[in-house]
């Protein structure tokens, strides 16, 4: 439903048309039951029993009369009915952003929001204790009387149907804790991990749910993509796709926190263009850290040091393009804060992929819609998953 590959297993009709309504909701706001069947393809009994239920489990709410007319302009007789949206009113997923410098955290309902706000910030500790008793400490303030489950993007290298972090260059005792069982002692309630830049993918899908192929590269504090086709995020068994800023760089010879030399990560995530920055202008690391290189860049352009290592960056993003078969790069992170960063790529790749010898490669930058991409996960995996018996939905039927 919001792009998240499921296996192929045997589902209701009640199920799928419930999914649809969703589906539909997240991209039109707002509608009729009388829209949504004809949007969805189904009969009006049917739409209006598949919104009565998904009303009366706390999934969507009425949103005032529909007016006059339906989408189309097209008038109608009699009495007006009630517009429908998913419920903003009551918070059902615990969400943490977990990253290698700073933890985020809040409690968000079914409607996505589009754009990143967090609650609760702390600096993420170096142990898995002191990350728990940070989190204990701000879960005063977050009322958990009808939370569904809890929602965890992580960094690394990630098995999400496991809930194991396998490897994380950057913050490695994630790689010695089951971060569910942990949290668990906090929130009795289903947990599930979702690798950050994946999360990342699933929020912008959801923003344009239009079926668009694209290839979402991340650059913070350390740099991967995620890969969209068919309005679907791209999964494997092995958890290993999108790790490009993990390619070797000829001529660089910085260490990687993976253990190898000479990553594109090293270049260019946030801690690799300070270093090469400093390294350039002769600034210590303590001399205004990013805002003083954002403000550089932006006064003097793309410098030397820059401009070679986004060109390592556009072969790597090329060569992969190259093997999709896309066309589009969406940018989300620390380069499309540094003018000029994103177009210059953007031209770039467009010489070193083969699409561009036949047309335009689309190369733009987006905000982090992370927040966004973890509800999307809760909604299919807690709410509508494929395996109908693991449904929420089902079990509160089941109940009333």
């Amino acid at each position: 439903m919001l792009g998240i590959k499921t296996a192929a297993l045997p589902g209701s009709l009640r199920r799928t048309n419930q999914r649809t309504v969703i589906s539909l909701l997240l991209r039109l706001g707002a509608a009729s039951r009388a829209d949504l069947a004809k949007a969805a393809g189904i009969s009006q009994p049917t739409a209006g029993k598949i919104t009565t239920e998904l009303l009366k489990l706390g999934i969507l709410q009425e949103a005032g009369p529909s007016g006059n007319g339906d989408q189309a302009g097209t008038p109608r007789l009699g009495r007006p009915g009630q517009l429908l949206r998913l419920d903003t009113r009551r918070a059902r997923f615990l969400t943490i952003e977990l990253g290698v410098s700073e933890t985020n955290v809040s409690a968000l309902p079914v409607a996505l929001e589009m754009h990143d706000e967090w609650a609760f910030t702390f600096p993420t500790p170096r142990s898995p204790e002191a990350w728990l008793k940070q989190l204990k400490a701000v879960s005063g303030g977050l009322s958990g009387a009808h939370f569904w489950g809890v929602l965890i993007s992580v960094p690394g290298i990630v098995d999400e149907a496991a809930g194991k972090v396998l490897f994380s260059p950057n913050l490695h005792w994630l790689e010695k804790v089951h971060l569910p069982r942990l949290v668990g002692k906090l929130w009795p309630l289903p947990v599930l991990l979702v690798q950050e830049i994946r999360a990342l993918a699933l929020g912008h899908l959801s923003a344009g749910p239009g079926g668009e192929d694209f290839f979402l590269v991340d650059f913070g504090e350390g740099v991967g993509g995620a890969i969209v086709l068919g309005g679907k995020l791209y999964s494997h068994p092995k958890p290993l796709s999108g790790e490009f800023g993990h390619t070797p760089v000829p001529g660089n010879h910085r260490r990687c926190g993976c253990g190898a030399v000479g990553c594109l990560e090293t270049l260019v995530s946030e801690r690799g263009l300070l270093e090469s920055y400093q390294g350039a202008s002769g600034r210590s690391a303590r001399a205004g850290g990013w805002k003083a290189l954002a403000q550089h860049v932006n006064e003097r352009g793309l410098e030397p040091w820059l401009s070679d290592s986004l060109d390592a960056t556009a072969k790597v993003i090329s060569g992969a393009l190259n093997v999709l078969g896309i066309h589009q790069v969406i940018v989300t992170g620390r380069l499309t804060e540094l003018h000029g960063c994103v177009r210059r790529l953007g031209t770039l790749i467009q010489k070193g992929a083969m699409w561009g010898r036949f047309g335009e490669v689309i190369c733009q930058s987006a905000p982090h819609r992370r927040a966004a991409g973890l509800v999307g996960v809760g909604i299919d995996r807690l709410i509508l998953p494929a395996d109908g018996d693991k449904s929420l939905i089902l079990k509160q039927s089941q109940k009333a």
